[in-house]
């Protein structure tokens, strides 16, 4: 008994000893560092084309911003505009253009376009503009379809004057996708049109559109208030995952899982893409504003407006533009409430409002649209100067398009995208005699060899001219 006490007491000594130490704390394994996803996959390969240093004087001058200069004069040199004002002096080398009677402005920008998308000739094979599988296709971008070959593209430059354009998916559904902007250039790639650094778009619907497209299909959204329900899960959704990829991309570990749909709208979230907004009643705007509000996103502009008038308030409060046609109202019921002074009074009270084409022909007369405008205003006793209207065609789409530092006015510094009218650009009988795109003149109707025309039509009989 003895010995075996003993054999006991000698087992235990051992093992009180290695009970007694402490091991050394074993530091935590390091969270792997975090690997953010390209926020631009696709980045513009955009380059200027060449252009010469050119003085044109003896014309109107519309800045873009509001100011006229009468036998005004503007240079641009190595893309950019150096000098505006009067009697300016060309440079040596400078080619030097007489516009007596004629009209300079900068380029038209058209912030609601679907060319590319839907080129012409409109057949179904052409038709990319609408992926109508789901109510939220958040994921899609509209650059993913983007046909250069357009010849919408050479007309609205030569016919429009038009050189920056926003492209948006369709309004069948009720967050389209992903918007790009362009420069009105030729190109063999969409990416060698994609205007550099401007900001994202994600087209959003309500109304008639999405409730009728899927509400058809005994789907939901088919009625209004469902619009808003499958918008605020959504959002909601967007909400969840942006904090995911907050967290991640700040202290690492582990990423989320990727969600392309959902990259969009954590974009609109963080402030980083703008939303662009088809809607035509004015109550449903102030319903959509509230929801921005309570998912704190910003509406940057709500497209075709018809009723914006009625809420010009909110829209000036909210700092949410309009972007409106001059009369193309009536044709579905909440298109009917329109009035030809819709543009005119939305500016009378201080809120940004513009004009834009969403059509293929409409892109080529934007000027002519604004000059309807200013008659609707003139007989209701709302008198509107054409070098303030040249503001609703260059300077406030560019605001809307985050891109007015560098383009929509003729301000030195800024891109040289001009336009040379042969005449009073608000008149019918007027065209565009000149267009420069960063100082490279891509158009001139006294010269066959400056004509766009789309490789598509190169060599069809009848095809392929601009008149």
């Amino acid at each position: 008994m003895a010995r075996a006490m003993l054999a006991l007491t000698i087992v235990a000594v051992p093992l009180a000893g290695c009970a007694g130490k402490r091991e050394r704390p074993q530091p935590a394994a390091a969270k792997a560092p975090p690997v953010p996803y390209a926020r631009d996959p696709y980045p513009s390969t955009y380059r200027a084309y060449p252009g010469v240093p050119t003085l044109v004087r003896n014309v109107t001058v519309f800045d873009g911003e509001g100011a006229r200069i009468d036998d005004g004069s503007v240079l641009f040199a190595d893309g950019k505009v150096v000098a505006v004002g009067r009697a300016l002096d060309a440079p040596a080398g400078a080619q030097v253009i007489d516009g007596q009677g004629k009209y300079l402005t900068p380029g038209i920008v058209d912030i609601h376009s679907h060319l590319g998308d839907y080129p012409s000739p409109g057949v179904q094979a052409h038709s990319d503009g609408n992926e109508a599988t789901a109510a939220v296709t958040a994921d899609v971008w509209a650059e993913h379809s983007v046909w250069p070959q357009d010849p919408g593209f050479g007309r609205a430059l030569a016919n429009g004057g038009v050189t920056t354009l926003q492209i948006l998916p369709g309004s069948a559904n009720l967050m389209g996708g992903r918007s790009v902007v362009v420069k009105n250039v030729y190109a063999r790639t969409m990416q060698a049109m994609k205007f550099p650094g401007a900001p994202y778009g994600l087209k959003m619907a309500c109304g008639e559109n999405p409730k009728r497209v899927y509400g058809t299909r005994n789907q939901k959204p088919s009625t209004r208030m469902g619009n808003v329900a499958v918008d605020r899960q959504t959002w909601a959704r967007a909400a969840a995952y942006k904090r995911k990829w907050d967290k991640y991309e700040k202290e690492g570990g582990d990423p989320p899982e990727r969600d392309i749909a959902m990259d969009t709208l954590r974009g609109v979230l963080a402030g980083e893409i703008l939303v662009q907004n088809h809607c035509y009643r004015a109550d449903e705007m102030a319903i959509v504003l509230d929801m921005a509000r309570e998912f704190g996103y910003k509406v940057t502009a709500f497209h075709h407006a018809v009723e914006a008038y009625k809420i010009a308030d909110l829209l000036k409060a909210n700092g949410t533009c309009a972007a409106v046609w001059a009369d193309w109202y009536g044709f579905k019921m909440e298109s009917f409430d329109g009035i030809g002074e819709n543009l005119a009074i939305l500016d009378r009270a201080g809120a940004c409002a513009f004009i834009h084409s969403d059509d293929a022909n409409g892109i080529q007369r934007l000027n002519q649209e604004v000059a309807k405008v200013m008659a609707s205003a003139r007989h209701a006793g709302m008198p509107v100067t054409p070098e303030h209207a040249w503001t609703w065609l260059s300077i406030g789409p560019a605001k809307a398009l985050g891109i007015d530092r560098v383009t929509g006015s003729l301000r030195p510094g800024k891109m040289a995208d001009v336009v040379l009218w042969n005449g009073d650009p608000f008149s019918v009988y007027t065209r565009p005699e000149k267009v420069w795109v960063d100082g490279a003149l891509l158009y001139d109707a006294n010269d066959p060899r400056r004509r766009p025309v789309s490789d598509f039509e190169l060599g069809q009989p009848g095809m392929g001219d601009v008149k």
